[in-house]
């Protein structure tokens, strides 16, 4: 296998959203579950989307998976590796984005890295260094409370110069629109000035295209799954790939049982939650006691085998803002957080177990926490759900064969559960 283009993504939700994007965009393309073992077979693709669940461990930790997952993808012969993060470029001040960055930049030999968490089809873009979520900045919008990497500045620039050990410059919207020579000129100005890094505006769909033809020029970026747009085409438009036939097709039947489970407290998937409870069971966890043992899980289980033979079900331990930052004070946020990944990735086993062979998640830790128990090293990409959400087949896993959505907690629109079950049969 020789890749056009290596991927890594730092949560499962984010490399299915990414996988997806290649996928729409002619590129051939498979996300496994962590660095492949020698002998999983994989088909012959154009990219590799690696699945690591590195966006909220210890950066030192992020940096020597991410430079393993980058090293295999260099072997299989990629000769650009897209570190993918979130569109809301969660982090904290200590990483993770500026050490991995940091760390694969050393590793490729590039003088900038070019950086972009853009992706105007779901709303998120960049100006004069800003992030805006529709039409207000990140700082002021509902995205901003995320239990784990809450962001409260807008400023991109600021943000990654907090992180990263070198300096980090801009490449704004006027130099963007007016074409990638320019862009390629501005990068070469920054470089020679000691920047290592630029966050690069974004607007529309074509500003994505112009980064990736100029990204394509370096071993590395860093972005969401906009600039994964804009790799694809560039790879396109250059005839480095042949555009595949991508009607995107989930493959035979899989049949038994399907149940959901959400573990996101975004306010998308409230909503989805709430619209779910009109046409089918659902179970709100209490997340007291799923912290004070396993009586919880054993009751959900319970009460799952009793519907489980009747149709779908959803089982939630989402919260909202006030009561999960209640849960944290009294527990502690680590503990609420490891706590609640465990329990879901208990009853996900447990479902599996029971006959579930068809899975949807909501929430990018409680997918990774789900993946990571049911032992599934890879996936084949299939039809898309909602933006940045595809029906996943899974490939090389020890049970039956399952079909699998990961929702990052944002994504989708309210009836984002019954439209995943409706293509997933």
């Amino acid at each position: 296998m020789t890749l056009a283009l290596g991927c890594i993504a730092d949560d499962y939700t984010g490399a299915s959203d990414l996988a997806n994007t290649l996928t729409r965009n002619g590129l051939r393309t498979v996300q496994t579950i962590g660095i492949p073992a020698d002998d999983l077979k994989l088909p012959e693709v154009d990219a590799v989307v690696v699945s690591l669940k590195s966006r909220s461990i210890a950066a030192s930790v992020a940096v020597e998976k991410s430079r393993a997952a980058d090293k295999w993808l260099r072997s299989r012969g990629a000769s650009h590796v897209l570190f993918k993060i979130c569109s809301t470029f969660d982090s904290t001040d200590s990483g993770n984005i500026g050490p991995v960055m940091d760390a694969l930049r050393m590793d490729a030999g590039d003088n900038v890295v070019l950086v972009t968490p853009a992706f105007p089809e779901t709303g998120r873009t960049v100006y004069q260094g800003n992030l805006f979520v529709g039409s207000v900045p990140l700082n002021e919008s509902p995205l901003k409370n995320h239990p784990l990497n809450p962001m409260h500045d807008s400023n991109l620039v600021r943000v990654l110069a907090r992180q990263s050990e070198t300096n980090i410059g801009l490449v704004d919207l006027g130099i963007v629109a007016t074409g990638a020579d320019v862009v390629r000129a501005h990068l070469d100005g920054l470089s020679e000035n000691g920047f290592g890094a630029a966050i690069v505006d974004a607007v529309f769909a074509t500003d994505l295209e112009t980064i990736g033809a100029v990204a394509l020029d370096h071993r590395v970026s860093v972005g969401a799954s906009g600039l994964g747009l804009g790799l694809a085409r560039g790879l396109v438009a250059s005839g480095r790939v042949k555009a595949a036939d991508v009607a995107a097709s989930t493959g035979p039947p899989v049949g038994g049982a399907a149940a959901c489970l959400a573990g996101s407290c975004s306010q998308a998937t409230l909503q989805q939650i709430s619209r779910a409870e009109q046409g089918m069971p659902v179970l709100h966890l209490d997340p007291d006691r799923i912290i004070s043992g396993k009586d919880e899980i054993q009751r959900a289980i319970a009460w799952a085998r009793t519907y489980l033979d009747k149709g779908p079900i959803l089982i939630a331990s989402s919260a909202t803002p006030d009561q999960v930052a209640q849960l944290q004070q009294r527990h502690g946020r680590d503990a609420v957080g490891h706590a609640i990944e465990q329990a879901m990735a208990d009853l996900a086993e447990a479902l599996v177990g029971a006959g579930v062979r068809r899975l949807v998640v909501a929430g990018g830790e409680t997918s990774g926490a789900v993946v990571d128990r049911l032992r599934i090293p890879g996936f084949l990409v299939g039809a898309e759900i909602a933006a940045g959400v595809p029906v996943l087949r899974s490939v090389g896993a020890g049970q039956s064969e399952m079909l699998l959505a990961l929702k990052s907690g944002n994504f989708g629109g309210p009836d984002f559960f019954a439209d995943a079950l409706k293509l997933m049969r």
